[in-house]
């Protein structure tokens, strides 16, 4: 069999490789597919595009949006095959970009407050951090970390940047049928990231997947480094029942998340090339290229 990833990050986030660092990682892997997903940025998707050429690798264009979830909390949508030119891409652009600045006012907050709190950090510093288009908690994470403020991200989110830290603001986000619509304006494809991990009761979820695919919605993420196998099952199982189709993939973020690899996740997950072909036959049904 043959695999595929279809969910991580690079520096156009909140992912510490380059997205030229992440095709070497993925051809080094054996891996035949990768989509780059980068939150509320399409910034590192030329770099990785340029950096196939002479490879075997596949590449997917994507990102990843916030969106609304169960009560005060958050949900992603994963979009796949996000288009080089379209004719919508300026206004797709735009959205990110103001996704982007709300999230840039919600950083400075939050480090505003840690200063009262006690901890020597600058705004600058998390940028230099970042360095790239979409700056966000795990940046701060970072400099409180190199500057000993805290032994692990883990404790950083606990103590200061989770839903309960100290220094928390909550984020401002589309509503999720305002994220597929955004995705199917520029021909991409939608899915609901890691629905297992959503915040939310199972009947929330499934009445959100109803309600979204009415909006264009098209497949679920079945696969992740953090399921278990009875959560692979679930997914598989709403799939089924709502015809949606499956994608997968590790949530590779580089040292920010240092137990998950690109392809294998903990060393366990397999995507098979399978799901991306369903999914190509999916967009041929629909018109959409591939």
């Amino acid at each position: 069999m043959r695999f595929i990833d279809l969910h991580c990050h690079s520096t156009a986030s909140d992912g510490s490789d380059d997205p030229a660092e992440l095709v070497r990682k993925a051809v080094d892997t054996g891996i035949v597919a990768l989509a780059v997903t980068d939150h509320d940025t399409i910034a590192g998707l030329d770099e990785a595009q340029r950096n196939t050429a002479g490879t075997k690798l596949e590449l997917i264009r994507g990102c990843e949006i916030s969106a609304r979830g169960e009560g005060s909390g958050e949900m992603h949508i994963l979009g796949l095959w996000i288009p080089r030119n379209h004719p919508n891409l300026k206004a797709f652009e735009r959205v990110l970009r103001d996704l982007r600045d709300c999230r840039a006012a919600r950083n400075q907050i939050m480090v505003e407050r840690l200063r009262k709190l006690g901890c020597s950090l600058s705004y600058d510093e998390v940028l230099a951090e970042a360095g790239g288009e979409s700056v966000g908690r795990p940046h701060i994470a970072g400099v409180l970390l190199r500057k000993g403020y805290a032994k692990s991200i883990r404790e950083v989110f606990a103590r200061y940047l989770g839903s309960k830290g100290s220094a928390y603001e909550p984020k401002k986000v589309l509503q999720p049928e305002e994220a597929v619509e955004l995705l199917l304006s520029v021909g991409a494809t939608a899915a609901i990231a890691h629905p297992r991990l959503i915040k939310a009761s199972d009947a929330w979820l499934e009445t959100t997947i109803i309600r979204l695919k009415a909006c264009g919605l098209s497949a679920l993420e079945a696969y992740h480094s953090e399921y278990s196998e009875v959560d692979v099952r679930f997914c598989m199982g709403l799939a089924v029942k709502q015809n949606l189709a499956l994608c997968g993939g590790s949530d590779y973020h580089g040292r920010l998340k240092p137990d998950i690899a690109l392809g294998t996740g903990r060393g366990g997950l397999r995507v098979p090339e399978s799901l991306l072909e369903q999914l190509k036959q999916q967009r041929r049904e629909q018109g959409l290229p591939v």
